[in-house]
């Protein structure tokens, strides 16, 4: 019921060009823990477990990633519960952003030869050589970056990867689990922790007898011919011995719950000792310094400042705030489109008479609403932009970490080339729009091609945007000077979402969450 080091040093040749010599003198390095899982990241909030391909906005001033993220690799022998016990973690750190990376997804492509080898149970899969340790690395060095990767998808039945890639999002933590997790020098030094999972090789062979037969159909004769010709000797050879490479061994794996227990609170200790903490982070960005370029404001005429003065105030009825509203969108939408690239053309008048005007000169414009409060904009752009692509983000802040979480995601197809509109009605702080922004650059929209348009903005949203995403085009009808200490625009406008659709606004709103779902 304890954790425990190991010493094993069993088939040590057979691992020299693999691992590094154990036993230097150089100091062990500072551990820490991850959750994760190898579909979309896995959130944990203390409510329920909700799945998310969000990233974090950590950014400082520079627009670079503040802090990697922090790597815990996990390995053990087939079956042994590695996926269970990394599950597990995930659990009980209640943290959000933590990703699940699985080795199982980067076996290399086989050629006609090995896959009728495999077809015949006569491959070995459970050899270092069988996995692409390259792509792993490359994956693992971006991940850890907070960049977005795409993933390979294997199917074990035909032994083949699918046409399809998913995409899988940076995160704080991510773990990386797979019997050859330790079994190449370059993967090793992307990890932050190592765990190995013991369990009894009669235990990992009944799991893997169940889990093949049901799950990967096979029969009981091919499962154990390949276990004893492969997985046990490569277990024995290069997986065993890895042992003596782990900071930590888990033995009995899952059931080992006080082990468990005591790899999260390591985990939540270097978390601290990261300070990743994203009001920190935005807290520190908001100083005071004068108004980014990239910020562009309406200007201010009696007739703007007239219906900021009816929808701010709190008097008025949902009515005239919906309609007044609307009226500012319309605006906003049509000064953010003259901000847009243009090159000049000549038409011919019905006189007959040439007119030297001027044209869009990029190749699509593509509106994207932070839901909920910036779908009310889309109304406003399709009137002003004939057969414009609409694309929806939900964010979400969680109430207990004041984090932003990316719920729902759907983007028109080819974004990349377009000049994206992105929505919101209002922005305190700028954690959600950072996120929406990041996650259009992770589908490759330029981001000197990115217009942020809001009613209202704090000059702590503009200033974090900025920094962060200096290319981005900041637009909106007015700026407040300050944000309280729960994150509400002062003197503001109220919970946006809440006015135009007629809901009640919790006790702990903030502006950014606008655009969350009750």
């Amino acid at each position: 019921m304890m954790l425990c080091r190991s010493h094993c040093s069993s088939s040590a040749e057979s691992l020299d060009r693999l691992y590094p010599a154990v036993g230097s003198s150089k100091p062990p390095r500072k551990r820490t823990t991850s959750q994760c899982k190898s579909e979309p990241p896995l959130l944990r909030t203390s409510k329920r477990t909700i799945y998310t391909a969000g990233r974090p906005p950590w950014y400082n001033e520079h627009g670079t990633q503040s802090k990697e993220a922090f790597v815990i690799g996990l390995g053990g022998g087939s079956a042994s519960g590695k996926t269970t016990v990394a599950t597990m973690i995930i659990e009980a750190l209640d943290v959000p952003w933590v990703v699940l990376l699985s080795m199982d997804s980067f076996y290399k492509v086989l050629t006609k030869q090995q896959q009728e080898q495999a077809a015949s149970n006569d491959f070995n899969f459970d050899h270092p050589d069988a996995f692409d340790f390259d792509l792993i690395i490359a994956t693992l060095k971006k991940l850890k970056q907070g960049k977005s990767v795409k993933i390979p998808i294997y199917d074990f039945t035909t032994h083949s990867r699918k046409k399809e890639w998913k995409t899988l999002y940076g995160a704080n933590v991510i773990i990386f689990e797979g019997i050859m997790a330790f079994a190449d020098k370059e993967l090793l030094k992307l990890l932050d922790l190592k765990i190995f999972v013991d369990t009894d090789s009669d235990i990992r062979l009944v799991r893997r007898l169940r889990r093949d037969i049901s799950e990967r159909g096979r029969d009981i004769e091919g499962v154990i011919k390949q276990y004893n010709k492969f997985v046990k000797p490569a277990f024995d050879q290069y997986i065993q011995p890895t042992m003596r490479l782990a900071d930590i061994v888990v033995p009995r794996g899952s059931g080992n719950t006080v082990a468990i227990d005591l790899i999260v609170q390591h985990v939540h200790s270097q978390l601290e000792e990261r300070e990743l903490s994203v009001r920190a982070a935005l807290a520190s960005a908001h100083q005071c310094h004068p108004l980014p370029q990239t910020l562009s404001v309406l200007k201010s005429t009696p007739q703007v400042r007239g219906m900021h003065t009816i929808i701010r105030n709190k008097e008025t009825s949902r009515d005239e705030f919906i309609f007044y509203s609307k009226r500012l969108m319309r605006l906003l939408i049509e000064h953010a489109l003259s901000l847009l690239p243009f090159q000049s053309c000549t038409v011919q008048t019905p006189q007959g008479h040439d007119y030297e005007g001027r044209t869009y000169s990029g190749k699509q414009i593509t509106g994207v609403s932070i839901l909920r409060a910036g779908e009310t904009m889309e109304p406003a752009l399709r009137a002003v932009c004939k057969d414009v692509r609409i694309g929806t983000i939900l964010i979400q802040t969680n109430c207990n970490t004041g984090e932003p979480e990316l719920h729902y995601l759907r983007l028109p197809k080819d974004i990349s080339e377009d000049h994206v509109i992105l929505m919101d009605c209002t922005v305190s702080t700028g954690a959600a729009a950072m996120m929406a922004v990041r996650v259009l650059l992770d589908h490759d929209v330029p981001e000197d091609k990115i217009f942020l348009l809001s009613l209202l903005m704090a000059e702590m949203g503009v200033h974090s945007v900025a920094y962060a995403f200096p290319r981005v085009k900041i637009i909106t009808t007015a700026v407040d000077k300050k944000v309280n200490d729960l994150f509400r625009i002062i003197p503001g406008i109220g919970n946006f979402g809440d006015r135009y659709f007629g809901t009640d606004a919790p006790p702990d709103w903030s502006d950014d969450e606008d655009a969350l779902s009750t």
